[in-house]
């Protein structure tokens, strides 16, 4: 059946089409749609107005394209954050209605380097603690840690690997409660480390959050690289006119 049943532009009547069709289940979550001509024959329009659909489409984050490969329904995400709303990731995956888990990687004291004791404010013979680990959701991975943190605030090493909260660990070990934290935000493409320890499809992003976490002292305590799947989490941020 075609799509010319009313008057408006005919590719927001393809949006709206495929929209429906997703939503009823007819595309699956990660399903690849049909060919750019199939679908085009389908509906009963030109390629080139299938084409604005879709740009549209992907820019809406409801599909994803492939170039020479073709168009995937988006995965929606599991998790949703605001960014300004500071939770650990054990925090945010339970809020999700998931049971939070970790697989620990590597763990190491070093001295730091010159950036890092800029960073941290540390002294010259200052160490740090770093942790790689990766969190998990229902047992599916979901987000690559790195994290940094000061030795003297951590005397006891092995601790961050029984212990799934660094926030809840910095205040049991050095009573230092995270506050607040700097963030940026950076997406990025397939990840040839990353991306295949989380289980990433190689059409699926990565959204890094490079983190400094500050105590009740305004101290930086905790500085953490999170690659977060693109496919499991949503950061959005309310913005007030001032």
């Amino acid at each position: 059946m075609t799509i010319k049943t009313d008057h408006r532009l005919l590719y927001l009547q393809v949006i709206d089409r495929l929209k429906r069709d997703i939503e009823a289940g007819n595309y699956e979550e990660g399903e690849r749609l049909p060919s750019e001509f199939e679908l085009s024959k389908q509906l009963g329009i030109s390629r080139a107005t299938l084409r604005e659909a879709l740009r549209i489409l992907e820019d809406e984050n409801v599909v994803v394209r492939r170039h020479g490969v073709g168009t995937f329904v988006r995965s929606r995400a599991v998790f949703s954050s605001g960014i300004e709303e500071l939770f650990s990731v054990t925090e945010m995956i339970e809020r999700g209605g998931k049971k939070p888990g970790t697989f620990f990687l590597e763990s190491e004291t070093r001295k730091a380097s010159d950036e890092e004791t800029q960073r941290f404010n540390l002294g010259d013979r200052e160490e740090l603690v770093v942790v790689e680990r990766v969190r998990t959701a229902d047992g599916q991975p979901v987000v690559f840690c790195l994290d940094q943190i000061p030795a003297r605030l951590m005397p006891e090493q092995g601790k961050a690997k029984e212990e799934e909260s660094l926030f809840n660990l910095l205040e049991k070990e050095s009573n230092s409660r995270v506050l607040y934290a700097v963030t940026h935000i950076e997406p990025v493409g397939y990840h040839e480390k990353i991306s295949e320890i989380l289980q990433c499809q190689e059409e699926s992003s990565l959204l890094v959050l490079k983190q400094m976490h500050y105590d009740q002292n305004d101290q930086p305590v905790l500085y953490s690289l999170n690659y977060f799947r693109a496919d499991k989490f949503d950061f959005h941020v309310v913005r007030r006119r001032v």
